[in-house]
């Protein structure tokens, strides 16, 4: 089939979602990327509220999951996120991004 990997998942062009199945609910959906940060220092939920807050003023962020026990936050967005602007929103939450980046 044109536009069919190996393993039956839709090639990126075909433009279907995976199992290569389109309802409504795909329809005019996007594709989100997610990104996983450490950010140092998060001890108590108002830090949890001041980062998610920054995160989610970001161009493009769809949704911010902060991890408190582990300092994971991870960050869904309609596209890749500049990393200085991450760490800008993290800095401006009064954090601090553990490694300069995420994963």
């Amino acid at each position: 089939m044109v536009g069919w990997r190996q393993e039956n998942t839709p090639a990126p062009e075909a433009g279907l979602p995976p199992g290569g199945i389109m309802d409504s609910s795909w329809e005019g959906s996007k594709h989100m990327v997610q990104k996983v940060y450490d950010v140092k220092g998060m001890t108590c939920d108002h830090c949890v509220q001041a980062v998610s807050s920054e995160l989610n003023g970001l161009p493009g962020v769809e949704n911010v999951q902060v991890d408190l026990p582990s300092g994971k936050v991870t960050v869904t967005s309609e596209q890749p996120l500049d990393a200085a602007a991450v760490a800008a929103a993290v800095d401006e939450a009064g954090y601090e991004l553990a490694g300069g980046g995420g994963r």
